[in-house]
């Protein structure tokens, strides 16, 4: 879908995830004494994008048979329930919710923080995993999330090299491709297990970007209020396997649904890249997404409202 020069940081950073997805076995294996041990009962923290790939993980790790994994948002996270160990993702590093959490088990839990920005608060509060390769100059995340997601799954043992090959093929495709989504009203994103996170994410990324309508749910939880919402033209994205019958519920509304059978890290690519169009179509400029920075820091806890 780059028939021309990327004109964005965004849209030259989701161009990168294929080599970037491969570079990530390496780095899961120079830093694989940082990273859970199977057996370890683990919580992930993240916010925003890095509680999606948190999510994806912890689905992963735990369906696999490797030990219990959360996933939390930082300022709900019970970190009493016996972890063996705390995963942080913060691109930025300086994410107050995350900062905040990594200094209050620091000494009582072994952390680890994977970051792509060198000499922020995070590094110093537990041990870093620390890949600037994949920071980026975009508000909007794509590949330093999808990157830390294949790091960690490579080291659960997957191989991304034909994830990585599928991704790559979406963004050499014409952007008729993306088809029905790149003109639908509205979007509902669906996953299951680990894509849940991923249509999470999904939705995250094109609201943000295109200030899309975008919804995410649990498949199965798709026909309980849900399905209201389609009608023709708008979408219903699936991630991973459809659930029987799922197929014909959506058709019954009219609404157009968009599934494809390939690995959905891949898949979530085509969601980066249907951002950019959206964008375009709609006159915004992706780096810059309303009402949004970097990074959420947060004033001192003692000048924050109750």
């Amino acid at each position: 879908m780059t028939t021309s020069a990327p004109t964005t940081h965004l849209a030259a950073e989701i161009a990168t995830q294929p080599a970037n997805w491969m570079t990530a076995r390496s780095t899961a294996e120079r830093h694989a004494q940082a990273l859970p041990k199977a057996g370890e009962k683990v919580a992930v923290i993240g916010c925003g994008t890095s509680l999606y790939m948190a999510q994806a993980y912890a689905a992963l790790r735990e369906g696999q048979g490797d030990g219990i994994t959360d996933a939390w948002t930082p300022t709900e996270a019970r970190v009493d329930r016996g972890y063996d160990r705390v995963l942080a993702i913060t691109r930025s590093g300086t994410t107050t919710e995350v900062v905040d959490l990594l200094a209050n088990v620091r000494g009582r839990i072994p952390a680890t923080v994977i970051s792509s920005s060198p000499g922020t608060p995070a590094l110093e509060l537990a041990e870093p995993i620390l890949t600037p390769e994949v920071d980026e100059s975009s508000v909007v995340q794509t590949r330093f999330a999808t990157a830390t997601l294949a790091m960690l799954r490579w080291h659960l043992g997957q191989d991304l090299s034909q994830a990585a090959e599928q991704a790559q093929q979406i963004i050499d495709a014409d952007e008729s491709a993306l088809g029905p989504a790149l003109t639908a009203e509205q979007i509902t994103f669906v996953g299951r297990g680990w894509t849940n996170g991923l249509a999470q994410e999904a939705a995250l990324k094109l609201r943000e970007s295109a200030q899309l309508w975008t919804e995410s749910y649990p498949m199965m939880e798709y026909r309980h209020g849900p399905v209201s919402i389609s009608a023709p033209g708008r979408a219903v994205w699936a991630f991973g396997d459809l659930v029987p019958g799922f197929a014909e519920d959506v058709a019954v509304t009219g609404a157009d649904l968009v599934h494809h059978e390939i690995d959905p890290l891949a898949e979530l690519v085509r969601v980066h890249l249907l951002c950019v169009a959206r964008a375009r179509r709609a006159g915004l400029d992706p780096d810059a997404p309303r009402n949004l920075t970097r990074s959420i820091i947060l004033s001192p806890p003692a000048a924050r409202p109750a």
